[in-house]
């Protein structure tokens, strides 16, 4: 696919993504690929962790073509009705002409662009298998040697202290990860072999599962453990296709 003096074609950029992460291959809880359809080319793209009303008024702000995100639109067992916040944030898409692209699943689970394998890489893990549905939790090595250690890894990666449940003491022998909202993937990675776990959000049976396994879990934020997959997607959508792309981080604390 080449890019015009126009940008790169709207159809061209959706099929490249839907090929790049396969999103055929999950059973999802929304629609991954294009969202919402704006201008038929595109030059600039804004990524972003979630589609908020806060990102498209920055997008706007940057008079971007397209919105790249993880967390989109049309989720299973929302009101589908066009009122109030969803008729806001489809109002400012829309009425600025704005393309909406959103991969959610596909974007967890891509063996280098995903946010687990994004993950990874900035906490030092050498991954070595899967686990859990559709395979979308990781196992692995980490160069932490106490849960401590890998503490203090996730802190300098993500800008935040991580929530333990477990003895910081404790040694890590084999990690297992699956970012944002995996914390009902505990049981299963233990199964997998894990001494520590991390994930984005906890739960209250999170902990009693923790302290009676002897499995030190890691709650290290949902909108913090999922920035890195769409900036790498972004990123690899800019060299490939020569488009501008700037990531914006809308913070979140949870």
């Amino acid at each position: 696919m080449e890019t015009s003096g126009q940008g790169l074609a709207r159809d061209a950029l959706a099929q490249y993504l839907a090929e790049t992460l396969d999103i055929n291959r999950f059973r999802d809880y929304c629609p991954n690929g294009l969202q919402v359809e704006g201008k038929s080319h595109i030059r600039r793209v804004i990524s972003g962790v979630t589609a908020s009303l806060a990102l498209l008024e920055a997008a706007i702000e940057v008079e971007a073509d397209a919105v790249l995100v993880h967390h989109g639109y049309f989720w299973r067992g929302e009101d589908p009705r066009v009122i109030g916040n969803r008729r806001r944030r489809l109002k400012l898409l829309l009425d600025h002409d704005i393309n909406l692209f959103a991969y959610h699943l596909p974007l967890d689970a891509h063996p280098e662009l995903g946010n687990n394998a994004q993950l990874a890489l900035r906490l030092g893990f050498t991954a070595d298998g899967r686990f859990g549905e559709q395979d979308l939790g990781w196992t692995g090595h980490s160069t932490a040697q106490t849960v401590a250690e890998l503490m203090r890894a996730v802190q300098r990666a993500l800008g935040r202290e991580p929530q333990l449940i477990g003895e910081a003491e404790q040694q890590v022998t084999r990690v297992a990860w699956c970012t944002g909202a995996a914390q009902n993937a505990f049981e299963q990675a233990i199964e997998a072999g894990a001494s520590v776990y991390i994930s984005g959000e906890i739960s209250e049976q999170t902990v009693h599962l923790a302290r009676e396994s002897g499995v030190a879990y890691l709650a290290c934020g949902h909108h913090a453990t999922e920035r890195f997959g769409v900036q790498a997607l972004g990123d690899d959508v800019s060299r490939r296709f020569g488009l501008h792309h700037q990531f914006i981080d809308i913070a979140n604390p949870v």
